[in-house]
């Protein structure tokens, strides 16, 4: 089979769900037996994400592969089974990078490097090699950014070229606003109708029109943006906002036929679509025994994105117990105290970086151990445990990470190269896949049933083995190790009834039919503690 390729662009306003529908159109056709590969596109100048604030960007999600992404291919493992690398995601700086270094080396033989055909032909050859990579029938790929936007420009300019050089296997599916106006009581498509003229403006036709709006679309309505934008009435579909959670967005998809509209205008098979499974799903979600409730300690929590994966983590695990979840939100800046820490069923707190928060992330912990409520530490959350654990439980009141007191008495978080017994020159990040041995009859190894694991990880400090022995003798079993370093993985509370911290960041493995181990025994705990 020729293989195929579909855009899906944004138009009027910016963060209306693109990646969250593309990986939604990627599941059903794989669903159809269609094998698929995944790509985002990103206009800003950032080589990656990685040195982005989260107010600002939202999470950086990691591949195992060790690329620093968009948070959109969090969206794109958590519903589908997509191969994800680094040849999953390109940026603007990315891009110029390669074309700038390769006219340093003289491989242009001299001529004139230009945004067209260089940068242009970089972005093509960044689309096929996706699909070679994936070796996928179909390869999706996300625009980032809105339309009218001057950054996306070389973007559009590339897929106009690459719709011309393969007219009969791509596909272009603009994604817009149609904003319901309550003192008109009405739905307007103007802005659609402009966002699909500047698009067309600049040679592209869209195939499938998708209309994010509060409300359902009339087919008075349809017709009219089908009119104006030239877009067939069959090929304009609505997408309303859920009535309870975005996993619903696939079936929503699918009741309209947008994959059949898709297959029909490829010119592919329109394989029949088994979705009980995720029928299934939402009606656990629509209907739970009870509610729990977790409490995110954390510093980035006025940005809803900035802990995206670990927030469908813990959904997952909900899910996966048949509860409904509520999040609450804990600013660590301020040093919560035990009345303003009380009323949650456990305590998660998650990765970041800096000492902004430190002090009140250790209090969460410390609140946790002693009052026996489960408590979930990833990546600097772990940190925060050892070193709470070590304060208080070790008697080192002066331990700390040498990441927020250079000078600490007690490192016992610092880099690899402040641990003299290792002799592996530190300060660079761990970024990726990494092996892990798992310590039978630890709460790790029971959870995930196996003693051999890989995770991803985005981090630069380590437990310092120097206090290893101490730790343990006073109860804090390292139960996950990576050989390799000899560093600490895994570290569990002994005598507690659920008190983990991990290095790495499992939440970046969970699907909601497949929930990581970690957050499904998490949430069961909480379930235990709440029922007694």
């Amino acid at each position: 089979m020729q293989r195929k390729y579909i855009f899906i662009t944004g138009g009027v306003v910016s963060s209306l769900g693109k990646g969250l529908t593309l990986a939604s159109i990627a599941m059903l056709l794989e669903k159809k037996g269609f094998s698929i590969a995944m790509l985002k596109l990103d206009p800003y100048l950032n080589v990656d994400p990685g040195t982005m604030n989260p107010f600002e960007h939202g999470e950086v999600y990691v591949t195992d592969d060790g690329v620093e992404t968009d948070l959109d291919l969090g969206h794109y493992y958590r519903y589908t089974t997509s191969p994800l690398s680094r040849a999953s995601t390109a940026t603007s700086g990315q891009i110029y990078d390669t074309v700038i270094k390769r006219e340093r080396r003289g491989d242009y033989l001299g001529k004139t490097v230009q945004v067209i055909p260089h940068i242009t032909d970089e972005i093509k050859n960044r689309i096929v090699h996706c699909g070679d990579v994936g070796v996928a029938e179909i390869v999706l790929v996300e625009i980032g950014g809105t339309i009218g936007d001057i950054e996306s420009l070389p973007f559009l300019e590339a897929i106009r070229q690459f719709r011309y050089e393969r007219p009969q296997d791509c596909l272009n599916i603009h994604m817009t606003y149609v904003p319901y106006l309550k003192a008109a009581g009405e739905v307007k498509t103007k802005p659609t109708q402009h966002s699909v003229q500047t698009l067309r403006s600049i040679g592209i036709l869209p195939d499938l029109i998708l209309c994010r709006s509060e409300v359902n679309l009339s087919s008075e309505i349809k017709e009219k943006i089908s009119l104006f934008c030239n877009v067939p009435r069959e090929s304009v579909f609505d997408e309303v906002d859920v009535n309870t959670s975005i996993y619903e967005v696939p079936l929503m998809l699918r009741k309209q036929g947008v994959d059949d509209a898709i297959c029909k205008r490829l010119s592919l098979p329109t394989h029949p679509v088994d979705l009980s499974v995720w029928e299934d799903l939402l009606d656990k979600i629509l209907h739970p025994k009870g509610t729990i409730t977790v409490g995110i300690v954390g510093k980035y929590l006025d940005h809803k994105d900035a802990y995206k994966s670990v927030f469908e983590a813990l959904h997952h695990g909900a899910i996966a117990a048949g509860y409904k979840l509520q999040i609450r939100a804990i600013e660590s800046d301020k040093i919560p105290s035990q009345d303003e820490l009380a009323g949650c069923d456990g305590y998660l707190v998650p990765g970041g970086f800096g000492e902004r928060g430190w002090e009140g992330k250790l209090e969460a912990a410390h609140y946790c151990r002693e009052k026996k409520i489960p408590y979930f530490g990833i990546c600097l959350g772990m940190q925060v445990m050892v070193v709470e654990f070590a304060r208080n439980v070790l008697g080192l009141p002066s331990a700390n990470s040498t990441e927020m007191e250079l000078a600490t008495r007690d490192p016992i978080i610092s880099l690899l190269n402040e641990q003299e017994e290792i002799e592996e020159k530190g300060g660079t990040m761990r970024l990726g896949a990494y092996p892990c041995l798992l310590r039978e009859g630890s709460r790790a190894h029971a959870a995930y049933g196996t003693k051999s694991i890989s995770e991803r990880h985005r981090h630069r400090y380590e437990f310092n083995n120097k206090y290893k022995a101490l730790a343990e003798e006073k109860g804090l079993l390292l139960s996950g190790i990576y050989e390799e370093g000899n560093l600490c993985e895994i570290a569990e509370v002994k005598d507690h009834p659920w008190m983990v911290g991990v290095q790495f960041h499992p939440e970046f493995k969970s699907r909601p039919t497949d929930p990581h181990p970690l957050f499904r025994e998490f949430v069961q705990a909480m379930v235990e503690k709440k029922h007694g």
